[in-house]
């Protein structure tokens, strides 16, 4: 599901499954043609033609499948009423004040509870921003796009509000996301959860993040002023990923 939702990272299969026994379900390891097979024959994916090594490429086939993909993983991660109620009041708070640190530390103490220490193995920022868009997803206000493409180059998630929704109090928003290793950091999980949020900021690993996520973003944001013109109430970001511990968000002041 977290592959066929990161365009344009594409999920890719040799050839489908076509059998699906129960043997096959509670004994077989669970694979991408196994699982990505089983989701095309529920009609959730869709063919997409083959990429560069002949594999067949699946696809998400439209919008309302994307929604279920995401309100699915969403109840897997966030899971209980009270936390739905906090992950909305935080998302509502990010979409008109641009203000996305409370989310970020909510996305760490709720995920903390779902992964474990081997799931590092598979981290990324990829995994980081899927686990963002989850919670921030919302199409009733956004034309939400990942990888959105912009200057030859694919900035990594952009919110634009939907054109009959501007007169209400909302902000358009363009997120770039990088992740550091706690081994790159030379810091253990238990380590990393007391440093004060300014401290990590201001360690130079995560300031090297932020600089290259600056330049990043810089023709990106121009691309979308010259696309949307005025009416883009344009905040940019980036979200620094420590591990699955710590996100630590900026907003740039970019011009």
């Amino acid at each position: 599901m977290l592959r066929a939702l990161n365009q344009p990272e594409e999920l890719a299969v040799t050839k489908l499954v076509d059998r699906f026994g129960l043997d096959d379900m509670l004994t077989r390891e669970p694979d991408d043609s196994f699982m990505a097979s089983l989701l095309y024959y529920f009609g959730v994916l869709t063919l997409g033609g083959k990429n560069t090594f002949g594999k067949q490429i699946l696809s998400i086939p439209n919008l309302v499948i994307r929604k279920l993909y995401v309100e699915c993983i969403a109840e897997m991660l966030i899971g209980n009423y009270d936390n739905k109620r906090a992950a909305l009041r935080l998302t509502e708070q990010f979409y008109s004040t641009g203000e996305l640190q409370p989310l970020c530390d909510f996305i760490t103490a709720t995920y903390s509870q779902v992964f474990d220490n081997r799931d590092y193995r598979w981290s990324n920022e990829l995994t980081v921003k899927t686990a963002v868009m989850i919670v921030l997803f919302n199409d009733d206000f956004y034309m939400m796009e990942s990888e959105t493409p912009l200057s030859h180059h694919y900035a990594d998630l952009s919110l634009i509000i939907r054109p009959d929704m501007r007169q209400y109090q909302l902000l358009d928003h363009l997120i770039e996301f990088k992740y550091l290793s706690l081994k790159a950091l030379g810091l253990k999980a238990e380590m990393v959860k007391p440093i004060s949020l300014e401290e990590l900021k201001n360690h130079p690993l995560v300031q090297e993040q932020i600089t290259q996520a600056q330049v990043q973003l810089q023709p990106y944001q121009h691309s979308l002023m010259e696309k949307y013109g005025p009416q883009l109430r344009l905040h940019t970001h980036v979200v620094v990923a420590l591990g699955f511990e710590r996100l630590i968000s900026e907003l740039l002041n970019l011009t």
